[in-house]
């Protein structure tokens, strides 16, 4: 029986204020709330409280037939906490259907498995403790952001212990072979992996609204038949996209709401069935390996990670943040490390792509250089607080050292202090026996 993985992506970065040079060294506070909270209110009612309210009567009217996977960044759940806490709730309300699955991913959908693999493993660890927290679930199943993949990155996924990961089905990765078929990482090979099939995904996050298209307007009687007619050996069509593909990307008015409603019943005609991505893993077995020296992504005709890291720019921000991780690590103040976390997320370098000047995007910047810019008198306040803490003309090799020396001091003066009381405790009861 052929079956069909849905997954969707739910991220929201906390964006950057307009911070000016001047304000280095005299504003330790970075973000642009009314912009955030605009964003978040105007997205939760038009796309996400709407597309879970859809997605729990699909679940309903198919008997429990019909199963989705989510992976919702760290960044993205604490906005919904400050601004949209009902959403919350309403995910909640899926989890305990026991038909949705949540994927864990890096906890401010960063790239940290690019430049930074001790970062990358303590995200998604951080983020697997917030789903817990939050919905009461371990994920055993890992997306990390923008489907980034490449075998160096299957090193750290396995080093975290995960069993199965989720990425993009690149045409110059799997040459002849089809998306359509559970595959195993190269180099860790009891890694395995799901693909997304480019072409069934974007017929409904690029091309359902669509007027010119010659397939339009796409009904979930005819898009079943097309996942129907993929030849009998092709086991799952794994449909990977943004969560915005229902009522932002595709407006309400467009149909994309009753479009979904009716999948479930046009599959069971055909004999399709659902199932989330460790259900997947469990059931099926790999078909082939994949090897994949490069990283590849999910976004742009090339899928690759240019969109990030193409321009000299982006690479210039990208090493500067890197560059001083581990003195970041070693700080304590909580303030730090919560703005430590905001500066990472993927979105503050693709403001600076070059690649698509002069389209509409999602960028509040005129251009990327602005992007660079800001971002860039962001991050130069914020080194210069970690600089107050730990100077830069301290190694980092004697940072470790030195903080080594003071955890140890610190064990033994509590110690000592244990020891202290007991003999307290121990006189008290001598002086009361005496008496």
């Amino acid at each position: 029986m052929k079956t069909i993985c849905f997954y969707f992506q739910i991220h929201q970065p906390f964006r950057l204020k307009r911070y000016r040079f001047f304000d280095i060294g005299n504003d330790h506070y970075y973000y642009d709330d009314f912009q955030n909270e605009e964003i978040m209110h105007r997205i939760t009612e038009k796309c996400y409280l709407p597309a879970n309210r859809t997605i729990l009567d699909m679940i309903k009217t198919s008997g429990g037939k019909f199963k989705v996977a989510y992976s919702i960044s760290g960044t993205a759940l604490e906005q919904m906490e400050i601004y949209s806490p009902e959403l919350i709730d309403s995910f909640k309300e899926l989890a305990a259907t026991g038909n949705v699955e949540f994927l864990t991913e890096t906890y401010s959908h960063s790239l940290a498995s690019l430049g930074d693999p001790e970062e990358f493993k303590i995200q998604v660890k951080k983020h697997r403790d917030k789903i817990y927290a939050l919905f009461g679930v371990k994920p055993k199943v890992l997306r990390n952001t923008e489907l980034i993949y490449s075998d160096e990155i299957s090193d750290l996924v396995t080093q975290l212990g995960f069993k199965g990961m989720i990425t993009e089905g690149a045409k110059h990765i799997l040459g002849w072979k089809s998306p359509n078929y559970v595959y195993s990482s190269a180099a860790h090979p009891q890694l395995k992996l799901l693909l997304k099939n480019d072409r069934f995904s974007e017929d409904l996050s690029l091309r359902f609204s669509d007027y010119s298209w010659s397939e339009y307007p796409l009904t979930a009687d005819k898009y079943m038949s097309w996942i129907a007619n993929t030849p009998e050996s092709e086991q799952i069509i794994n449909l990977f996209m943004n969560y915005d593909v229902l009522g932002s990307l595709n407006a309400a008015e467009s149909g994309i709401f009753d479009f979904f409603k009716a999948l479930p019943r046009f599959a069971a005609e055909k004999g399709i069935s659902f199932s989330m991505p460790s259900e997947v893993f469990a059931l099926l077995k790999p078909v082939d390996s994949i090897s994949v020296p490069y990283p590849i992504s999910w976004v742009d005709e090339e899928k690759d990670c240019s969109s990030w890291l193409g321009n000299v720019l982006q690479k210039e921000a990208f090493n500067k943040i890197n560059g001083i991780s581990e003195r970041v690590r070693l700080v304590t103040d909580r303030r730090i490390k919560q703005d430590w976390a905001y500066l990472q997320s993927s979105d503050h370098f693709y403001y600076m792509n070059t690649k698509h000047m002069g389209q509409k995007g999602f960028s509040p910047y005129d251009n990327a250089y602005d992007a660079f810019n800001n971002y860039m008198n962001v991050l130069s306040d914020f080194i210069y607080r970690v600089n107050t803490q730990f100077p830069d003309d301290i190694e980092n090799e004697e940072l470790n050292s030195l903080l080594t020396t003071i955890n140890n001091q610190g064990k033994e003066i509590e110690q000592l202090q244990k020891e202290l009381e007991k003999y307290k405790k121990k006189a008290a009861s001598k002086v009361a026996t005496k008496n």
